[in-house]
């Protein structure tokens, strides 16, 4: 398994890493388990994918907004961790708004959960939770968390 050449067969190159918003961290290591903080759909500084699914966005850009989530989750595993270092991807927890009548949540979240597992192999699979919210910073239709495995030797 070579997560960079699994994103470069899949045309797709990791995001500069974003800064905390707030006092936290983006990585956080706790023993052998890395807990990374809640990447929203931005590319390199700029916002993007803003709106309520169902509403502003349709479904399918919803599944690029998780997709690119889970893109700024693997980048900041990359740069403060290492590919080399992952055990597996545990659990994701996954975010969205959307519109009222809106219900393809699934859908969504299979943008992080397909690549997660196109670029780790095995090692990217994973459990989930996904959970509607009200509101998001930023206006930010989707939002990722995830937790790793990692070696720590």
């Amino acid at each position: 398994m070579n997560p960079k050449e699994n994103l470069a067969k899949l045309n797709l190159e990791l995001p500069e890493i974003s800064t905390p918003g707030g006092s936290y961290v983006s990585v956080n290591v706790r023993s052998n388990i890395a807990y990374i903080a809640i990447q929203f759909p931005i590319l390199n500084e700029e916002y993007l994918y803003q709106g309520r699914l169902g509403n502003e966005l349709t479904t399918e850009e919803g599944y690029k907004a998780m997709q690119l989530c889970a893109l700024n989750v693997l980048a900041q595993v990359e740069k403060k961790i290492g590919f080399d270092k992952i055990v597996g991807l545990n659990h994701i927890d996954a975010y969205f708004q959307s519109g009222a009548d809106w219900d393809d949540s699934p859908i969504v979240v299979n943008g992080a959960s397909d690549l997660f597992v196109k670029v780790l192999a095995d090692k990217g699979k994973h459990s989930r939770a996904i959970f509607g919210v009200e509101k998001l910073p930023r206006n930010f239709s989707s939002g990722l968390t995830a937790s790793f495995t990692i070696e720590t030797k």
